[in-house]
């Protein structure tokens, strides 16, 4: 049985930092991409950050590109999504997800590739 079991969101101020981490079990995390999405109240599914099995070549939203870094640990089946300078906008829940070891922007960021999800983590930040 696959699971994703993210943690680490919470209330922060604009301005503050957070970091997501996400463990999955019951597949081979090193040769599965991994991404977080975000959604916020009202608002779709959006990609955030993408990362691919061997930890390369990572994927960003361009509005958290230089505040955001995805990173993954293989040898603990982890995932991690430091935040930085975080804005009010980026309030949503963010839930990590694992797809099959694609490549390019466009096939990392669609959400229909992704074959497993977590239950999310909520991240609130006041202004």
């Amino acid at each position: 049985q696959v699971q994703l079991v993210e943690s680490g969101g919470g209330l922060v101020q604009a301005g503050g930092s957070l970091r997501l981490s996400c463990v999955v079990s019951g597949l081979t995390f090193s040769s599965t991409n991994m991404g977080w999405f975000r959604q916020a109240p009202g608002k779709e599914r959006e990609f955030v950050a993408g990362i691919r099995y061997s930890g390369g070549t990572q994927y960003y939203l361009d509005s958290v590109r230089g505040r955001f870094t995805i990173s993954r640990d293989n040898a603990k089946n982890t995932v991690y999504l430091q935040m930085n300078k975080l804005e009010f906008e980026d309030t949503a829940v963010y839930v990590c997800a694992a797809a099959k070891p694609l490549v390019g922007y466009n096939a990392v960021a669609r959400s229909t590739n992704y074959d497993y999800w977590g239950q999310g983590t909520q991240v609130t930040v006041s202004g």
